[in-house]
């Protein structure tokens, strides 16, 4: 029997054939593009390292100490990243000690006789000063994660010979080695695989080399020291920031947070940078970059090393990079002579646990939700009126313990649930709750709470929703 086809039927047949071949073609072209994708990560990363090869990469040649035995053995030896083909890979979870040093004539011994005669105090090309910034950077390749610990400058702590100090001081004293053996010390004996030493000088000098920084500055900053030559002057709003301007934000501590407010600008001008400069191009400019800071820079790690480092952060994703500050609280003025920040053995011991991989005998506390501070910072001017249906429901959700924070200073888009202690789980659950937010965690937030909830604009959107709740 012969079949005839209807010229709708035809048609029909037609597009379904027409159909499978764009869909053969889209998974092809699908297919490709990946491939393509992927070559230019492979060639991206053979351009670098064919760059980076002009010196050998297994050398140190970034390297301005001169540790003796005993200083290099503070740090793990071990491998970090594959060998052959795996060169830029990271094999392992690897902790970075980062320092930016703010170094004067008076506490250098590499001083020109120049700056005598300028008749005041200016920042010089060196290493053995004060660390003004400390960080203690994990890169975790099986959580494919980045964790970021900053440690206030004034921190007390016991520096190994010299007693109770400010933790900045070590590197004045005994260098890198001793900086690590205290900071190892002060967090429950962590390891610290290499370290990362660069002077003011060069921070600004990296700034330019990926292109400056946009960030909103959160308030107007005017402080002038003609003894240092320092002078800053920025204005309150959204702005593009070269290097001179970003180290003056960096470097502004004079207001009622001190050092603590200077770190949580520092994090938010990091996860500027983050966001803006970390990806494939900046890796493939590594050469160049290293290029412009290297006499600023000064680092145990190999170029190989570098490479794996930078070609982690650039395959993680955002939502994976936490911020966090060493637990603690300001002295008293009745306290000590000098102003400290002073460390919570207790919470350290619990984010050492749950941020950097120690061990512990007892097993992580799931946060009761009553006991949770959660602050509530504005930035959409709403009335406390406004906010009550926001609060109404996180009570609903168990969480009682909450407070009308001072107003958020940046406007915002999307309301940020900032887990100020490093509890991104609590954090997260927070975020179920009310349906709407971005889980960051970092620490910039509220320093009493344990949750800062800084409101967006989706929070407009979204308050009639939760009374209906």
């Amino acid at each position: 029997m012969t079949i005839h086809k209807s010229s709708a039927q035809d048609k029909h047949s037609a597009s379904t054939s027409n159909m499978g071949t764009r869909n053969t073609q889209k998974g092809k072209s699908g297919r490709w593009l990946w491939f393509w994708v992927g070559m230019s990560g492979v060639a991206m990363v053979s351009a670098t390292a064919g760059a980076l090869l002009a010196v050998s990469l297994t050398s140190t040649p970034l390297m301005q100490a001169n540790l003796s035995p005993d200083e290099a053995a503070v740090f793990e030896s071990d491998r970090i990243a594959g060998g052959g083909l795996r060169f830029s890979e990271l094999t392992r979870p690897v902790n970075i000690l980062v320092m930016g040093m703010s170094v004067l004539p008076p506490d250098s011994r590499q001083v020109s006789v120049d700056t005598k005669e300028l008749g005041y105090l200016p920042q010089v090309n060196a290493f053995d000063g004060l660390a003004d910034v400390m960080l203690l950077i994990r890169f975790e390749p099986q959580q494919k994660k980045i964790v970021m610990l900053s440690i206030p400058r004034d921190t007390r702590t016991t520096v190994e010979g010299y007693g109770k100090r400010k933790i900045n001081s070590a590197n004045l004293v005994g260098g890198p080695a001793l900086t690590a053996t205290t900071v190892s010390n002060l967090l429950d004996d962590v390891a610290i695989d290499r370290y990362i030493r660069i002077n003011v000088l060069g921070v600004g000098k990296l700034i330019d080399a990926l292109g400056g920084v946009t960030v909103y500055v959160p308030k107007d900053m005017k402080y002038q020291d003609d003894s240092q030559h320092l002078y800053i002057n920025l204005k309150k709003g959204k702005q593009h920031l070269d290097g001179d301007k970003a180290l003056q934000l960096l470097r502004f501590r004079h207001d009622n947070k001190g050092d603590i407010g200077r770190i949580q600008r520092q994090q938010m001008v990091m996860r500027a940078l983050i966001d803006q400069s970390l990806n494939p191009a900046t890796l493939g400019r590594l050469p160049h970059i290293l290029n412009v800071v290297q006499s600023h820079l000064d680092t145990n790690l190999t170029l190989e090393e570098l490479l794996a480092l930078a070609s982690f952060g650039v395959r993680t994703n955002r939502s994976n990079m936490e911020m966090l500050m060493l637990p603690g609280r300001f002295s008293q003025k009745s306290e000590f002579n000098a102003s400290y920040w002073i460390p919570n053995k207790d919470r350290i011991s619990n984010l050492m646990v749950r941020n950097f991989g120690l061990e512990s005998d007892a097993p992580l506390e799931i946060s009761d939700p009553s006991s949770l501070r959660i602050a509530i910072q504005d930035s959409t001017n709403s009335s406390r009126a406004e906010l009550r249906p926001l609060i109404r429901g996180l009570q609903r959700a168990g969480y009682s313990n909450i407070h009308i924070s001072s107003p958020w200073s940046i406007p915002l888009q999307e309301t940020h649930i900032v887990a100020q202690k490093g509890d991104g789980d609590s954090a997260e659950l927070i975020r179920n709750a009310l349906g709407f937010g971005e889980v960051r965690v970092e620490s910039t937030g509220t320093l009493s709470s344990d949750i800062s909830i800084q409101l967006g604009q989706d929070w407009l959107k979204n308050k009639d929703l939760l009374d209906e709740k």
